[in-house]
């Protein structure tokens, strides 16, 4: 499969009477990219000023989430393919969408088997002893209100968060 970089605008647009901002980056697949994700997510912390524990959660779970497009959807794939990510946020909302070019997989079923490895992990007795693998799903699932991966027509995949913001 090829994947190609797809134009990407950054733009404000209405919703429901009120503005959205966009924020859009695209890497190329290299654990290495996690310096310039997170740059850019400071910069549209800059922009957003969102109450600091929650951008602190939504970058732990973008740097989890970032991480497993590498080393998971694209780790057979060249490090020229894109990662695009996208940030949307309006009406007490705060969308993050990661498009990747891998294998498309059940989302679902994998979510529900780390939730049980996760709740299984409470008998370890050493903490040397709980796997380390999986964790990212588990967090990205407590910290976001909906979670999504689905198949785009483009054929790539897209990793849809959301987490709403109440005043």
């Amino acid at each position: 499969m090829t994947c190609m970089m797809a134009p990407r605008v950054v733009t404000a647009y209405f919703l429901c009477s009120a503005v959205s901002q966009i924020f859009t980056l695209q890497v190329h697949t290299n654990i290495y990219a996690l310096n310039q994700v997170q740059q850019w997510f400071q910069n549209c912390q800059n922009v957003l000023r969102l109450p600091k524990p929650i951008w602190m959660q939504m970058n732990l779970v973008l740097v989890e989430m970032f991480t497993n497009v590498v080393r998971h959807a694209h780790e057979l794939l060249p490090e020229d393919t894109p990662i695009d990510l996208e940030l949307v946020y309006g009406n007490e909302l705060l969308e993050i969408k990661i498009w990747d070019c891998g294998e498309y997989f059940d989302f679902e079923q994998m979510l529900q088997k780390r939730l049980l490895e996760a709740k299984n992990v409470r008998d370890y007795v050493n903490v040397d002893d709980i796997p380390t693998g999986g964790r990212g799903l588990v967090i990205a699932y407590q910290v976001m209100d909906d979670l999504s991966y689905e198949k785009v027509p483009d054929g790539r995949n897209c990793l849809r968060m959301q987490k709403r913001l109440r005043k």
